[in-house]
């Protein structure tokens, strides 16, 4: 089984996807990426790197193609842009080139925002056969709206049209979140769509292990990691602290980057609080050892219907972690909190409900919380083991390319 796996965001950036390939190739796939030059999240190349060139590495046995690729800057919506656009552009430019020659049984689209990169999946499944499947990570052009990126509608319609046209190019779309079916079949016109969830870290397959990168100070700590940008909610985790003085123990440690951290940080010295702590990013196997220390663990985001329909990558890893959560989330992500019985959910963007979910879980017996926490590691092991996922991939794509087959299908069978 050959795949191809295309994605702007790949080793050296950090990224679930790298983990994916890996699985992917252990579960005895043949595996090809392909991907831009790594500048995420500073907006610089990384060194060793050039914008403007092409490049072969290998990654742990996997090889790894590189298109050139604007950098995305910091804080500028048109840089941003540009960078998404130039993958877009280099991929269908110079990849059916970089890969003359050469099938693919898959090209696999990792589809996280932007949506738009699945466009070289549907240029390379002319050139190299083999079927397209899109993982739609992100819904588009609803995500734009949300986050605030896109307000002009017409600018908004003309995403939709290009969305509709990649859905009905591909020959199967994945979904990670259950709650994303009804909306990416309205634009799909029958393409099939089924659920595959993100699996969780490969780090936290085997137990922590070497120095400890962060040492949390003795309390209630909760831990919220990864992306501290617009949809987190963030505003709400800080009026939550500002609730929570009169709890000493209690402590917000915010491990990560992103747009807001700066804010946060303004926030923090501006009303005084002593128990919100910024310590920053880190790399993603120390990320463990970390966890194991912090009394439970927050995901929140905005309240709005799309993102109800969202499951947060970080719930996966959190559950592995197995330590308690407090989930500020509706719909599928809540969801899953509920039915694993792993933690205590709340109004999302609500700082009274927040606080309220915290000092529920600070008053439980210690024991109730770690039952939580081992309840949550369990329904990992079931629904999201980055072993099973692969696996369970790799046979979705064989049966999909045994169909094609069968069926006579070519490169061609959507466009007609």
């Amino acid at each position: 089984m050959k795949v191809l796996i295309v994605s702007q965001y790949f080793w050296p950036e950090v990224f679930r996807i790298n983990e994916v390939a890996q699985s992917l190739r252990d579960a005895g796939c043949e595996v090809t990426v392909l991907t831009g030059q790594p500048n995420y999240p500073d907006g610089r190349v990384f060194p060793g790197y050039r914008a403007i060139a092409t490049r072969r590495e290998r990654y742990r046995g996997i090889e790894v193609l590189r298109v050139p690729l604007l950098p995305r800057g910091r804080k500028s919506g048109l840089r941003l842009a540009l960078n998404y656009l130039s993958f877009v552009f280099f991929t269908s430019l110079c990849a059916p080139w970089m890969l003359r020659g050469r099938r693919f049984d898959v090209t696999f689209v990792h589809g996280m925002s932007p949506i738009l990169q699945a466009i070289g999946g549907v240029v390379l499944r002319r050139t190299n056969g083999g079927a397209l499947v899109t993982w739609v990570q992100d819904l588009w052009p609803q995500s734009l709206e949300v986050t605030g990126f896109v307000r002009r509608p017409w600018i908004l319609r003309m995403v939709a049209v290009v969305v509709r046209w990649i859905y009905r190019r591909s020959d199967l779309l994945l979904v990670q979140s259950r709650g994303f079916t009804s909306l990416v079949a309205e634009m799909a016109d029958g393409t099939p769509i089924e659920y595959h969830p993100n699996p969780g870290e490969l780090a936290f397959q085997s137990p922590a292990s070497g120095e400890v990168v962060l040492r949390l100070q003795p309390g209630f700590n909760v831990m919220f990691a990864g992306n501290l940008g617009t949809v987190q909610s963030l505003d709400s985790v800080v009026d939550a602290a500002e609730l929570l003085r009169d709890l000493p123990a209690v402590r917000f440690v915010l491990v990560g980057d992103g747009s807001r951290a700066d804010w946060i940080r303004q926030e923090v010295a501006r009303r005084g609080l002593v128990n919100v702590v910024l310590p920053g990013r880190f790399p993603p196997e120390t990320i463990p050892g970390i966890m194991e220390q912090a009394s439970a663990l927050l995901v929140s985001l905005v309240r709005d219907p799309i993102m109800a329909q969202t499951l947060p990558s970080k719930l996966q890893t959190y559950l592995a972690a197995g330590r308690p959560i407090i989930a500020a989330l509706e719909g599928e992500g809540a969801r899953v909190i509920d039915e694993a019985r792993a933690g205590v959910s709340c109004t999302p963007q609500d700082a009274a409900a927040l606080a309220a979910a915290i000092r529920r879980l600070h008053d439980m017996p210690a024991e109730e919380r770690e039952a939580m926490g081992a309840r949550g590691r369990e329904y990992y092991a079931v629904h999201f083991d980055p072993a099973f996922l692969a696996k369970r991939l790799k046979q979705r794509f064989e049966l999909l390319t045994a169909q094609r087959c069968g069926a006579g299908h070519t490169s061609e069978s959507h466009e007609q």
